[in-house]
């Protein structure tokens, strides 16, 4: 049985365009990467079905693939007989083969139908300057293009290399999960990480790259490699591995229908890349009104504007975190609630001074310190609230620079590695004695509500402290404890929203590693809303975080559910 690949995209495009992967990004900040899932697993069906006689129909006029068989093993036979090529080990044959062909093909393996393992040797200079010297690096994990094409002038070579001719397959035997199989243009040498072969009679090469390429395949071959750090597939277990053999004529239908069918892959990765590139760039742009809005009415009609598309607009988990970061950015900047004209952030501003004047008075802490109030704001500000510096909001708890000795258990040591954006994540475990717990801890306890702040790898981790048990504290870290009432919860929301960050960054040294001093930070100056705006702030983000969770919960459903229905296409299972 056949199946017509353009007519199963046409009538599943949804599932292939907009099923997607969606991993963490590398860089500080949060954010997703987005990878286009149901095109990918489009790829690795084509290929599936190629080598499994249902891409194309067959012709019952074909010369059957039995009589290729015998004329591969006459050839073999004859090379080996004149010196031209080695017997090779007996391949231990399975004991099933893995899926049905058709009845005109033939199940054969690797090292029959290719010259697998047999390869010739270049030694260092005895290649003229312009031959190709191809390494791994050079071939693009799963598509396999070829990204750089080095000479042998510019790529000296000291130990043995494996010569290649025109026409040859050479396959990336180191980490066969990488999946990089090319066709060799011309002639050249290649690492001993990579192996070259080529079909007897004929076998078309451009076949035995597909083949090579299937999940099947590269499932096959990472599971039979060896080597913990750098998996290789060893020479006799590629050389066993089952080959469905399709008449030569069929070859030539199947490699042609590939092609045309990857093409299509391309195009639709091209349209489907597009357009969530447009889209999330729309999704900025309505973004961008809210925190641009003049005022509590402005915003909210902008926000009407939103809502009514929430459904064509949040469509991403990118959408949705850029939301979530929009409405961090609103608490912020004073945007997200109505002001009350009786409040003024003067008075809380005058509490904390109070607090911490009884402390200097009472405890005779040298790092209590009245700071003069910023002078250069990093954003505007409503009028009735301020800015204030880190120092003269809360103390800092740090004992960065130290690492007390750890036990296997005891009390439970907090490290910036427990300091997620947003929350603290108490894997992994460590642990201090009882003992180094009574002399480490001797600048102070933090407290339920207190902050973490992470200084570096990475710069900026903010969470609210939620454990109850004793526990210390350690490297990279600081512990923020405000100084009198602060709604720590706030200043949770304003030290993760983008505006904050920044000012972090900005202040922050180091190329890859960013981090920021204890003293550079105590000056930074933070947002302060009056007391009882701070709480109804809070309020409002935590309301609206939970629509934004039911966007990503729905995202995840119907994500999943597109997994499935690409993964039953894939298998033959939905008509």
């Amino acid at each position: 049985m056949t199946v017509d690949i353009a007519s199963l995209v046409s009538n599943n495009l949804d599932i292939w365009t907009t099923a997607v992967d969606r991993k963490p990004s590398s860089g500080r900040g949060g954010g997703k990467q987005i990878s286009l899932y149901g095109i990918n697993r489009l790829r690795a069906l084509i290929f599936e079905l190629a080598v499994q006689g249902r891409l194309v129909s067959q012709d019952p006029e074909d010369e059957p693939a039995t009589n290729l068989l015998n004329r591969i093993k006459a050839e073999k036979n004859r090379l080996v007989a004149s010196g031209k090529a080695k017997p090779g080990k007996p391949l231990a044959h399975p004991s099933s083969w893995p899926f049905a062909i058709p009845g005109n093909w033939v199940w054969s393996q690797l090292g029959h139908v290719t010259n697998y393992g047999q390869t010739e040797k270049a030694s260092p200079g005895t290649l003229p300057p312009e031959t190709w010297v191809l390494e791994l690096e050079d071939i693009e994990k799963g598509t396999s293009r070829l990204l750089e094409r080095v000479r042998c002038s510019d790529r000296p070579f000291q130990s043995q290399k494996n010569l290649f001719q025109a026409g040859d397959v050479i396959y990336g035997k180191l980490r066969p999960y990488l999946d990089k199989v090319i066709i060799a243009d011309e002639g050249g040498v290649c690492t001993t990480e990579m192996v070259p072969m080529r079909g007897y009679c004929d076998v078309r090469s451009d076949y035995i790259r597909l083949f090579l390429k299937t999940q099947f395949f590269i499932a096959l071959a990472t599971e039979a490699a060896h080597g913990m750090n750098l998996p290789r597939l060893a020479t006799q277990k590629a050389r066993e591995a089952p080959f469905a053999l399709p008449p030569l004529l069929e070859q030539q239908r199947i490699v042609a229908k590939v092609d045309e069918l990857m093409a299509l892959c391309d195009a639709l990765e091209t349209e489907s890349a597009s357009a969530i590139a447009a889209h999330q760039t729309l999704v900025e742009a309505l973004l961008t009104t809210l925190t641009t809005s003049t005022d509590t009415a402005d915003l909210a009609a902008n926000w009407v504007r939103l809502e009514a598309h929430f459904d064509i607009l949040f469509t991403t988990e990118v959408s949705v975190d850029a939301l979530k970061q929009t409405i961090l950015e609103l608490a912020v900047r004073g945007k997200l609630v109505p002001p009350d004209d009786s409040e003024d952030a003067a008075a809380l501003i005058q509490k904390w001074e109070n607090a911490k004047q009884h402390l200097l008075a009472t405890a005779g802490d040298r790092r209590i310190k009245v700071a003069p109030k910023p002078k250069a704001p990093p954003f505007d500000l409503p009028s009735h609230w301020q800015f204030q510096s880190f120092e003269n909001i809360f103390l800092f708890i740090d004992y960065r620079g130290n690492t007390p000795p750890k036990t296997q258990s005891g009390i439970p040591l907090i490290t910036a590695k427990n300091v997620r954006m947003g929350y603290l994540d108490r894997e992994p475990r460590e642990f201090i004695s009882d003992e180094t717990f009574s002399k480490w801890m001797s600048r102070g306890f933090p407290e339920l509500g207190d902050l973490f702040f992470t200084t570096e790898a990475p710069l900026g981790n903010i969470c609210l402290n939620n454990i109850e048990e004793p526990f210390a504290i350690a490297q990279r870290l600081i512990c923020f404890k405000p100084f009198g009432p602060t709604n720590t919860r706030f200043y949770l929301l304003a030290i993760m929203s983008q505006s904050v960050q920044r000012v972090l960054d900005d202040n922050a040294t180091g190329m890859t590693a960013r981090g920021i001093k204890a003293a550079k930070l105590k000056s930074i100056p933070l947002p302060v809303p009056p007391e009882a705006e701070q709480a109804r702030i809070v309020a409002k983000v935590e309301e609206l975080m939970v629509v934004c969770d039911a966007l990503k919960a729905h995202l995840s459903d119907a994500a999943q559910t597109q997994r499935h229905l690409a993964d039953a296409i894939r298998l033959g299972t939905v008509a």
